[in-house]
């Protein structure tokens, strides 16, 4: 049998490992899992032609990391009633579920909540607040964005329901030009950063991907300098970035202390888990409306191992 996960870019590190844990499993049954979809900054428009283009092949079914929901049911997935699908990483927003048979991936608004407990950890008496995400559309980075917020506004006890941008609550404060939105572009997030940076006064950085630190040598000659900076006048930010298993080069930006805690997914095994559910749909077979992969905390070598409650 022939599947397919249609990424929301596949030149990005994470859907790599989680197109090489899909591949891997297909591989041990006799089978096959391809990794398509489009090259650079991840774009619903770009995704809906793979999409489209995954859906004329003879496959036995296709996992789905979804970039505008809305969009693509209006487009590409009005035509995707076979092969079955999933979705992975992303899910469909809810009015559009019923298009997929299954989720395979983080709880992301649980996940938003754990990166907000990082932040409580690094920065206890709150502060100045700027979140780094992709684009407006991705819902799971939405629900890490709602998870992040559910967290600080109710400390240590989370909240429910959506929250609003922070004003004050428990002492945390959002930037008025944040989130930023780096449209999954390194450059663009160096920028965005660079300048917040240089012209605002931010206590904590939150990013909901891993845009900045795809190349880390070019975070480290871009904004190395400015941290360095601030830490002398002790104004240096907290930063806490999501990094699906990082690289040897990634976790030395912890060692430096340019970035203080990474948070990221079992990406294998999340690529692992959707080949299986994309078998049994294909043998008609039951399968859980959701299935979700567990995350990994990442600190500098020095540090003391957290609580269990991370």
């Amino acid at each position: 049998m022939q599947f397919a996960l249609v990424a929301k870019r596949v030149d990005q590190h994470f859907f790599i490992q989680v197109g090489k844990g899909c591949a891997e499993a297909a591989q041990a049954e006799g089978d096959t899992c391809l990794l398509l979809g489009p090259s650079g900054p991840a774009h619903f428009r770009r995704q809906n032609e793979a999409l489209e283009q995954a859906l004329d092949k003879d496959l036995d079914g296709i996992a789905l990391s979804v970039t505008h929901s809305k969009w693509l049911a209006e487009h590409a997935l009005k035509r995707a009633s076979k092969p079955p699908l999933i979705t992975f990483d992303s899910d469909l927003g809810p009015a559009e579920q019923h298009l997929r048979r299954s989720y395979v991936g983080l709880d992301n608004l649980a996940f938003g909540r754990q990166l907000g407990r990082l932040v409580q950890r690094f920065r206890p008496q709150g502060g100045r607040l700027c979140i780094l995400s992709g684009s407006p559309q991705d819902t799971n980075l939405q629900e890490r964005i709602q998870g992040i917020r559910q967290q600080l506004l109710r400390s240590g006890r989370g909240a429910d329901g959506a929250v609003d941008p922070l004003n004050g609550e428990n002492g945390w404060n959002e930037s008025q030009r944040c989130p930023l939105y780096s449209a999954d572009d390194q450059e663009k997030a160096l920028i965005q950063l660079t300048t917040l940076l240089s012209t605002s006064q931010v206590d904590a950085i939150v990013t909901t991907g891993s845009w900045p630190i795809y190349q880390a040598d070019a975070f480290r000659r871009q904004l190395g300098p400015l941290l360095a900076e601030r830490g002398k006048r002790g104004t240096g930010p907290v930063i806490i970035m999501t990094a699906d298993e990082p690289d040897e080069a990634q976790l030395e930006l912890l060692d430096e202390g340019l970035v203080q805690a990474y948070l990221g997914a079992q990406s294998r095994e999340l690529g692992r888990q959707s080949y299986r559910i994309l078998k049994h749909l294909a043998r008609d077979e039951p399968i859980p409306e959701k299935v979700l992969v567990g995350s990994h905390i990442y600190l500098p070598k020095a540090s003391p191992d957290l609580p269990s409650e991370y």
